[in-house]
């Protein structure tokens, strides 16, 4: 039987679930997942294994106008996402009408690639809104094939999952079979802590962090982890920190209880926070967090 490997790049707009999709697909949590826009700020590799096939999925973030050196460089994800694809996936949601960038919107009509377009969100839609929506998608992106999908709900997941395996060229596989993911543990734990940082903060204080997970210290029945938390201001230092450190054992504990999950064994996390004035606009803080590829 011949053995089919590739990547498959999801695209789209900030928040119509596109995070959510991969995590369906895996059968893990390895994107966080926040109703904020700009959740996603790097672009993680999972990868789905069968006996003859290797699916390498690819989230990005959501796609919008850059305001400064971050996201220029969470575009510059996006980017990349249309050069390596085998499969491309367009994800929209109901009643959304055009993607934020003209530019990027062209590279999908005039793509060589297979296009799957995922009309997401239909459980919060009518049938006539859906043929409505089916029949706009349809004629801005007539190279595409559409698929209306609940990726929350997990409607119609498995037949899209199904079609990419289809798409996939033949080819042997490109990771270890019983990898998960390209990125190392300690993104994991920067990322579950942002998580409950993009939850229970407000304004502009989830965008201003950034985690460092400076240890991580493995015995065989305990995972022990140091991280800091990064802001640009005093100010935001003392959010974060709350009263008498109130705010900062809650993000500590409920990361602490979904990292236990996600590795299967007993976690303790320290937790410190630590002004790194205008990281967001330094290239070399953004190369060392991962960002800058350039």
């Amino acid at each position: 039987m011949s053995h089919k490997a590739g990547f498959v790049n999801i695209i789209g707009n900030p928040n119509v679930g596109k995070s959510t999709l991969m995590n369906a697909f895996i059968g893990e949590k390895l994107s966080i997942i926040t109703s904020k826009a700009q959740t996603t700020r790097h672009r993680i590799l999972g990868i789905v294994n069968g006996d003859n096939f290797q699916v390498i999925l690819s989230d990005t973030p959501g796609i919008i106008k850059p305001a400064y050196e971050l996201q220029e460089s969470m575009m510059d994800f996006v980017k990349s996402a249309f050069e390596d694809a085998d499969v491309l996936i367009y994800m929209v949601e109901i009643g959304e009408k055009e993607l934020k960038d003209e530019a990027f919107f062209k590279k999908i009509t005039n793509s060589k690639i297979p296009v799957l377009l995922l009309l997401n969100k239909i459980d919060k839609s009518d049938q006539d809104q859906l043929e409505t929506q089916v029949q706009l998608w349809s004629e801005k992106v007539p190279n595409a094939e559409i698929f209306p999908i609940s990726a929350l709900e997990g409607f119609n997941v498995t037949e899209v999952f199904n079609r990419i395996i289809e798409l996939l060229p033949e080819s042997p596989a490109f990771y270890p079979k019983d990898q998960l993911t390209d990125k190392p543990e300690r993104f994991f734990v920067n990322e579950t802590i942002r998580e409950k940082i993009l939850m229970h903060y407000k304004k502009e204080i989830p965008y201003a962090v950034e985690i460092d997970t400076e240890e991580f210290f493995e015995e065989e029945n305990i995972i022990r982890m140091r991280s800091v938390i990064m802001v640009e201001r005093d100010t935001q230092k003392g959010i974060i920190i709350g009263h008498k450190g109130s705010a900062l054992k809650r993000v500590g504990i409920e990361a602490r209880k979904d990292l236990e999950q996600f590795f299967g064994k007993q976690v303790h996390l320290e937790l410190y926070v630590k002004v790194n004035k205008n990281w967001r606009s330094d290239q070399r803080q953004l190369k060392r967090f991962g960002y800058n590829q350039k």
